[in-house]
């Protein structure tokens, strides 16, 4: 009988994709199968975050909850962001947990699951060029890493200290895994990275210098690839040359995630982010400019050590001009190991009210857009069968869309006019 493997993950996409890897690489070398129930499987990962403060304050409580209703012999291990900064401390808090396993070490799971106690989180290990076995969530899309860690310095982030310094996956390794997910019927493509269009800038060893405008071109071009999504770009490295390519290429889906973080020009200085909210407006305008479909999702933080009501203002009035399709939106929480730590914080019902203005006046300009959606016709990927007789998907310019429909829909790429559209869910029909 195979052993039985639960994993919960946390966070980003990037987390997803680890999690695959940890999957891939317990079935291949220790037979572990994927179980949807805790109780009984014999190993239980938690794959977890660190970016927010309230994902490290779930991981302890959901530890508990496992510990109370896992197996008698099962083991239980904490890998991911929260494992690199934590480290031993989560042992200490939970002696119970079996191991420990950081972010910049996925490739070590089979090691550690034979060491009681094991803590593995070097951020410095070097993962770029180790072949994971493969393992995919969805037999529709495929996530591919492209780099791993972070070169940028914001003050608020602590990526940089759980994920290490930033290097390039080699170009023909990426392509190689990209044909042969697309030889197994993904037909999109979804490129990882934490800052995507920085791709290239360092190797391990000598290996084709190539950018991330490049890269796009060379996955583009393998068969069986109709879709590729990335994310996330920097602001500051959205050059033409990359918007451009964006544009002129039929193959990458028009939706664009641009954290902008902060609108004001003196915050951004504070948050080291590198551009001024002059030049996030001017690329977001060169988007729309030359994609007129073009989808803009984005990162905001409001109430950052200093910021006054004229930042905020600053905030809203990008708000306002740019109309982003998806905000994800928070106040602002120190995270351990960044210069923001030591600042001092703005009060926080003042922080919890901006949010609220920010938050109310984004849902008015959905709501006006969701009324501009109305009849229009667009291109679903369907991958996703739901329990309500729906099968979803997304349009080129990642719409979420509805239909009534069975599996025979998944995995197939159909025009769709939607009848009924709401802030973050359309409703529509197959029409061919």
């Amino acid at each position: 009988m195979s052993k039985k493997l639960f994993i919960e993950t946390l966070g980003c996409a990037m987390n997803v994709r680890d999690s695959e890897h940890m999957i891939a690489q317990l079935n291949a070398h220790e037979g572990y199968e994927l179980c949807d129930d805790a109780k009984v499987a014999d190993l239980i990962l938690i794959n977890t975050c660190s970016v927010r403060e309230k994902p490290v304050h779930k991981l302890f409580s959901e530890l508990g909850v496992f510990n109370k209703l896992k197996k008698a012999d099962a083991k239980i291990g904490v890998c991911g962001c929260t494992a690199s900064h934590l480290g031993q401390e989560i042992i200490k808090k939970a002696p119970f947990v079996n191991f420990v396993l950081g972010a910049r070490n996925v490739s070590k799971i089979t090691d550690v699951l034979h060491r009681d106690k094991a803590v593995e989180i070097e951020i410095d290990y070097d993962e770029s060029q180790f072949a994971f076995g493969d393992f995919r969530t969805s037999p529709y899309k495929a996530y591919i890493n492209i780099s791993i860690g972070c070169d940028k310095q914001c003050t608020f982030c602590i990526v940089p200290k759980t994920r290490g310094d930033e290097i390039s996956i080699p170009a023909d390794l990426i392509v190689s895994e990209v044909a042969k997910a697309a030889s197994s019927g993904a037909k999109e493509i979804f490129l990882l990275g934490q800052n995507v269009n920085n791709y290239g800038r360092r190797f391990s060893g000598e290996h084709d210098k190539v950018n991330f405008t490049e890269l796009l071109r060379r996955v583009s071009a393998v068969e069986g690839v109709e879709r590729i999504r990335f994310t996330s770009p920097h602001p500051l490295h959205m050059d033409d040359e990359f918007i451009e390519e964006f544009a002129r290429n039929p193959k990458i889906c028009k939706s664009m995630h641009m954290p902008l973080q902060s609108g004001s020009t003196d915050i951004l200085k504070a948050m080291k982010r590198g551009y001024t909210k002059e030049w996030f407006l001017n690329r977001a305008a060169k988007l729309r400019e030359m994609v007129p479909e073009v989808s803009i999702s984005t990162d905001i933080i409001v109430a950052f050590p200093g910021e006054s009501d004229e930042d905020f203002a600053q905030t809203m009035e990008v708000l306002n001009a740019v109309r982003f399709e998806q905000v994800f939106s928070f106040k602002y929480s120190p995270r351990p190991h960044t210069e923001a730590q030591m600042m001092v914080e703005i009060d926080s019902e003042l922080g919890s009210h901006r949010l609220s203005l920010l938050q109310s006046r984004h849902d008015e300009i959905l709501d006006e857009m969701k009324l501009e959606n109305m009849g229009k016709i667009v291109e679903v990927y369907f991958e996703e069968l739901r329990s309500d007789g729906y099968v979803a998907g997304r349009s080129d310019n990642n719409l979420s869309i509805k239909v009534k429909g069975s599996e025979e829909l998944l995995g197939r790429l159909l025009k769709v006019k939607i009848t009924q559209t709401s802030r973050t869910v359309q409703y529509g029909e197959i029409v061919d």
